[in-house]
């Protein structure tokens, strides 16, 4: 029979089968089935191959004639030494495997691979930073998909962030084509940003400014915790109480939360020894500064939009020029030398493995300055209480050897 409007209207399920199918006599494998289901009966179009058989569509969305020219598009490659069926599969397959998905897979495995500090990075690039490519199957991420997200990156939040988020992009395309479930990398021929390196040093009134501003929470004394002590943003934020010595008035950073994977030793002032000693302390976490579940602090955004309006109340509507939270450890860098201490001590507290550290010098100088160290930061944050108190700062410069 040839399967033309008129004919399948007159076609039925009769009482007692689930399906029948019926096929097309113009066309070997081309078949009309009916079948038996919870919500009534289902009419389809399908091809039949050899021992298997693939749906084209329902009868009620497409015509005879539409169909019929399918099935022999379908034809066609079967006889080419195709597999439609298995095509059809790879492609769902290949649909459902989305960008996030692909991107929680890469993180698991990079897990064990990558330093604490560096996973958190990378994590905040594949999930946040990357977001607008996660509804995406992966096959259909090209770089057309890949730029625009870069450029909503940099527009967002800088080259320097986009160029970072590229590079984890690029390394997780290139490690899903390895496993098989990527054809390409679509991050190559993107454009990677030029970065400038920054300079910015905030002045004694720039210093205060962003103290008065910050409130008495867990994002408040993780900055000034951070401006007290020269140390990067993920050391801080996720300080642990078992690293804190406050006998010894001393926070030990493990070689693995550090971003050179040398272990660190931070002596503490009485002001920032005072922000830890009034933290709240919850029982069975050792994280400082903790959401629920003993997770670390993730409250970045909230922070930054609540400083950046109480700055403007206290700069008369303005926005201090533009101004990150590294620039406090480029602060007490340029600032701790104006004062007399030694570059070398400087290097030993923000923990450099550079200048003075670097080399063969490096590899000889075993030295930890733990006393010089010390007699830093006491400086430093003497410093530091002038200029927030709004008073003349009467700290004597260190006298050079």
């Amino acid at each position: 029979m040839k399967l033309t409007a008129a004919a399948i209207a007159v076609i039925k399920l009769p009482d007692g089968k689930d399906e029948i199918v019926r096929f097309d006599e113009r066309l070997p494998g081309f078949g009309y089935r009916l079948r038996r289901r919870s919500k009534g009966i289902i009419a389809t179009w399908i091809y039949q191959y050899g021992d298997r058989k693939i749906t084209i569509g329902l009868a009620s969305a497409l015509p005879p004639a539409k169909a019929f020219s399918i099935a022999g598009d379908l034809a066609a490659r079967v006889r080419l030494g195709g597999d439609p069926l298995a095509e059809k599969q790879t492609a769902r397959a290949e649909r459902a495997l989305h960008f996030r998905v692909v991107a929680e897979k890469y993180l698991d495995h990079q897990k064990t691979e990558l330093r604490a500090s560096s996973f958190v990075e990378t994590q905040r690039h594949l999930l946040k930073n990357a977001a607008a490519l996660h509804s995406r199957p992966l096959a259909e991420v090209d770089r057309s998909a890949v730029a625009a997200c870069l450029n909503d990156i940099a527009n967002n939040r800088g080259a320097v962030t986009a160029n970072r988020a590229r590079a984890n992009i690029s390394a997780m395309f290139s490690w899903a084509m390895k496993q098989g479930i990527a054809e390409s990398n679509p991050v190559i021929g993107t454009i990677k940003r030029e970065e400038r390196a920054r300079d910015r040093v905030l002045t004694d009134r720039e210093l205060a400014i962003v103290w008065h501003a910050l409130g008495d929470d867990d994002f408040g004394r993780i900055i000034k915790l951070m401006a007290l002590t020269g140390q990067r943003e993920a050391e801080i934020a996720g300080l642990r109480w078992s690293e804190i010595d406050f006998d010894r008035a001393t926070i030990t950073l493990p070689a693995l939360r550090t971003k050179n994977g040398y272990a660190h030793d931070v002596p503490m002032s009485k002001a920032a020894a005072a922000i830890l000693t009034g933290q709240p302390k919850v029982d069975g976490q050792d994280l400082v500064f903790a959401r629920r579940g003993d997770k670390p602090f993730a409250s970045w955004t909230a922070g930054k939009i609540r400083l950046a309006a109480r700055i403007r109340e206290l700069n008369k509507g303005k926005e201090l020029p533009h101004f990150v939270f590294h620039d406090l450890r480029r602060t007490f860098v340029t600032r701790a030398c104006e004062l007399g201490v030694q570059p070398h001590v400087v290097e030993a507290v923000v923990n450099h493995q550079s200048g003075h550290k670097a080399g063969v010098a490096g590899v000889y100088n075993k030295a930890v300055y733990a006393n010089e160290k010390r007699q830093a930061l006491n400086l430093w944050a003497a410093h530091v209480a002038a200029v927030v108190e709004g008073r003349e700062s009467n700290v004597t410069p260190l006298k050079r050897a």
